[in-house]
């Protein structure tokens, strides 16, 4: 296990190592190339062209092609992972036993169970493992949740969000249409965010009990690729789900309700959403355009004296990726917190999506311990 410990200031530069050079691990290095103190020291990825240019345009000779290399070699105090979901457990598990500290892309791992290990890992090695849920860092998402903690709407009893896609199969298919590889389609991969975001909003409650359905209508015939299939794949590789939805039972006595698709015969622009109803108004979030859209329309309803009050906030664009790897970086910094990011919040998301799946399969209510 390595012994390099941060110190609670930042006099020594932090070493990280990025593992994956796709659109995800591209934001990593630019997030912390922009930050003080931090040294991008070692890069990881298959591919030999992308990967020299990155090194040459970051300044990084330390460049590998296996991820397990990079760890074993380069002396780093961090790394941030940004590779298929079926590698998260591996590659993060043997980062925190050598004594680094972890930053993953969502979601944590294909399910509970390889999510439970990483969050062990992380508190044998006393590191940090932190998960890349950036959607609670845009600026509406930011505001709403404050403007439901400061009790404007009164009590939430009924939730309603999503993230649609008409065509929206991520790399044509590829490895996240593959079962093994990705652990799911839609509901794992974009669905996270919203579930994500939904329980940040409405403070995070625990779900109690989850009724769900998936359903694979299209991408088994090709429909709702955005481009062709990756590695040769035909459009009858596709063992995910490209629909699904979900009624959440929330400890609070509220009720969650959630949809996703990659694929779908709807409005052509994607769509990223939230709606709540409170015992003393309500709110709705509309980002058409979904990512694209970095500022959504959101709308306050309130009665006052027994008139309509309806407002709506201002909200500033969010900080996304480099907002998250921003905080990874100050929280390294901050040994005292270290124990509060152990990997817990997303596991709870994981054992969510997990009974999720267990109630599309099993057609019937899951309850969560």
């Amino acid at each position: 296990m390595s012994d390099r410990m941060l110190p609670a200031t930042s006099d020594r530069r932090l070493r990280v190592g990025i593992i994956g050079i796709g659109w995800a691990g591209r934001q990593h290095l630019a997030a912390y190339h922009e930050l003080p103190n931090v040294e991008i020291a070692a890069i990881a990825g298959m591919e030999t062209g992308p990967l020299a240019a990155l090194g040459t345009q970051y300044g990084v000779s330390a460049l590998f092609q296996k991820w397990e290399d990079l760890i074993e070699a380069a002396d780093l105090d961090a790394v941030s992972i940004a590779v298929p979901t079926y590698l998260h457990a591996p590659i993060a598990i043997a980062a925190l036993e050598r004594g680094l500290h972890v930053l993953t892309e969502k979601p944590l791992a294909r399910n509970g169970v390889e999510g439970q290990r990483m969050v062990d890992a992380a508190r044998d090695a006393g590191r940090v493992l932190d998960v890349v849920f950036n959607h609670r860092l845009r600026g509406d998402i930011q505001v709403l949740g404050d403007i439901i903690r400061q009790g404007e709407i009164g009590r939430p009893y009924y939730a309603k969000a999503s993230w649609m896609r008409r065509r929206g199969i991520p790399a044509g298919g590829g490895w996240f249409a593959n079962q093994d590889m990705s652990g799911g389609g839609p509901l794992v991969d974009i669905g996270v965010h919203v579930l994500d975001y939904s329980l940040f909003v409405l403070g995070e409650p625990r779900v109690t009990s989850v009724t769900a359905v998936t359903y694979g209508e299209l991408g088994r015939r090709g429909i709702g690729r955005t481009t062709p299939p990756a590695g040769g794949d035909s459009p009858a590789v596709f063992e995910v789900e490209d629909f699904a939805a979900a009624f959440l039972r929330l400890s609070t006595g509220a009720t969650l309700v959630l949809e996703t698709s990659w694929a779908a015969f709807r409005d052509p622009v994607d769509l990223i959403d939230f709606s709540v109803l409170g015992t003393d108004g309500g709110a709705e979030l509309k980002a058409v355009g979904a990512t694209d859209t970095p500022v959504a329309d959101l709308v306050v309803y309130r009665d006052l004296d027994g008139e309509a009050a309806d407002y709506k906030p201002e909200a500033e664009q969010g900080t996304n990726h480099a907002g998250v790897v921003d905080n990874f970086v100050r929280v390294l910094r901050t040994p005292e917190e270290w124990e509060d990011y152990d990997g817990s919040l997303a596991l709870e998301r994981a054992r969510v999506i997990d009974a999720c799946y267990q109630s599309a399969a099993q057609n019937k209510e899951v309850v969560l311990a």
